[in-house]
């Protein structure tokens, strides 16, 4: 369970990594916050390239930077977009974050404060192929 004053702090993080989005092809700038174990909220926003196989999501983003100051377990994702409803991540972003938080609790917001959908990763990537199927 996360202290609603971090959680508070997180979605503040996402909208406000949102606006450092680099979206110039989608025009679609999602901002994203990591909420570890210890309460660290880590960022990221989307990034797309002219190659687009080349883009990164804003989870997976925040996912890596997370994981690059050496935190590797995930409690809660937020999403933010600037949109009239949530939108939750793609499947590639659900296979990262399983990595590290497969139980996470999954937060996707929007600019209607009384729209979000909430979800545990394992309800939304369900039967996942994780670490423990590579275990003999």
């Amino acid at each position: 369970m996360v202290p609603d004053d971090i959680f508070r702090k997180a979605v503040d993080a996402a909208k406000s990594v949102s606006q450092h989005a680099y979206a110039p092809y989608s025009k679609f700038p999602v901002g994203a916050a990591v909420i570890t174990e210890d309460g660290s909220i880590i960022t990221g926003c989307n990034v797309e390239n002219a190659s687009y196989g080349l883009t990164i999501c804003a989870e997976r983003n925040a996912v890596f930077h997370t994981v690059s100051l050496g935190l590797t377990r995930i409690v809660m994702v937020i999403v933010y977009t600037p949109t009239e409803t949530p939108t939750a991540p793609c499947g590639a972003c659900r296979q990262v974050i399983n990595e590290f938080g497969p139980q996470a609790e999954i937060v996707s917001i929007c600019d209607k404060p009384d729209r979000r959908l909430q979800d545990r990763l394992d309800a939304l990537l369900k039967d996942a192929f994780g670490p423990r199927n590579l275990q003999k």
